[in-house]
């Protein structure tokens, strides 16, 4: 499995798949930006191009990953965190080496991107 999603982030995830059309999936991978270089992309797709992603079920979800993405979330562990201003997802990845503060935007030892703003 390329990434871990937590029984907390499953739930929400299912509930935000229910407003969505029988086909979607969860995409998640990375995109140039943020204060650190890369930045993390969550969300839906309907379509898979087999030859550049990878598809796998996650506790039930279909998820895709773009296939130069994988090393570099590879073990990654997705959460849903709840608490009085609200909530939201939460990532934790073992390859980043430089996270910024808001949680979003990361480095790796060998994929540094471009900085944005955060």
């Amino acid at each position: 499995m390329v990434i871990t999603l937590t029984d907390k982030a499953v739930d929400r995830i299912k509930e935000m798949m229910a407003d969505e059309p029988v086909d979607a999936r969860l995409r998640f991978g990375i995109q140039g930006g943020g204060c650190s270089g890369l930045s993390y992309a969550l969300g839906f797709e309907y379509e898979v191009n087999e030859e550049l992603q990878r598809e796998e079920e996650i506790n039930g979800i279909p998820v895709l990953f773009n296939n130069q993405d994988i090393p570099i979330i590879e073990g990654t562990t997705i959460d849903f965190k709840q608490n009085m201003m609200g909530g939201g997802f939460s990532i934790e990845n073992p390859n980043a080496i430089v996270s910024c503060g808001c949680g979003s935007s990361f480095r790796t030892k060998d994929k540094v991107g471009t900085p944005g703003d955060c």
